[in-house]
């Protein structure tokens, strides 16, 4: 009687290949994003403050920020509108911890897809006979996948927070002067958000970012 057919060790890690493959196309267009997006950005916000006495005012304050935005670092000058005194004014919020951890793992995730890529393109007959290297590849994939959603929730959280503190309208409150009435202060132009906005594709707050934005 012949044996039944049953699904061999060899087949096992063809398929296992096979199904790891789409995983590293994803996480090297992850690493891409946070390198091309979140790790390299930097934005500018103009707001304007007229004062009543006219020599006092600037019409164009601009305020530059970027990665890994420590917004309480960010300083800008703005006339007090009082006897050509001026004061320094800072941003608020520190997001440096979810975006490094964000580019971190996008780093990580980056060096071991081509180093998976390598080993199932050159030694891949190695991998085979090795009975631990399909669980050991599982096992940092399902590492890699938590982590990654990990990164990418909290990250998304943040750019929310980012996208408020640097909300032109809401850093004309931080001006002594715009608190005074008979001064006018107003708003030129805010950052563009489109890179960072491609660097949390995929994760459920995308939609909030937008509405926001």
């Amino acid at each position: 009687m012949l044996p039944k057919p049953s699904l061999s060790r060899f087949s096992f890690v063809h398929l296992f290949v096979s199904c790891d493959a789409f995983f590293f196309v994803s996480l090297q267009l992850f690493s891409i994003f946070a390198f091309a997006t979140c790790g390299g950005y930097t934005g500018q916000l103009q707001v304007s403050v007229d004062c009543m006495e006219k020599a006092s005012s600037n019409l164009s304050i601009g305020i530059d920020f970027g990665y890994p935005f420590r917004l309480h670092q960010v300083s800008f000058e703005a006339p007090m509108c009082e006897a050509m005194r001026r004061e320094r004014v800072f941003l608020t919020g520190d997001y440096s911890s979810s975006a490094e951890f964000f580019v971190t793992i996008a780093v990580f995730a980056f060096l071991y897809s081509l180093v998976a890529a390598i080993i199932y393109i050159f030694f891949l007959n190695k991998y085979r006979e090795n009975s631990r290297a399909p669980l050991i590849d599982f096992v940092v994939t399902v590492v890699f996948s938590f982590l990654w959603l990990v990164s990418s929730s909290a990250w998304a959280k943040a750019l929310s927070d980012v996208k408020v503190a640097t909300d032109p309208d809401e850093v004309q409150l931080l001006i002594s002067a715009c608190k005074d009435q008979t001064n006018k202060c107003g708003s030129l132009h805010g950052p563009r958000w489109s890179g960072l906005n491609t660097s949390v594709v995929g994760t459920k707050d995308v939609e909030m970012h937008e509405k926001i934005n």
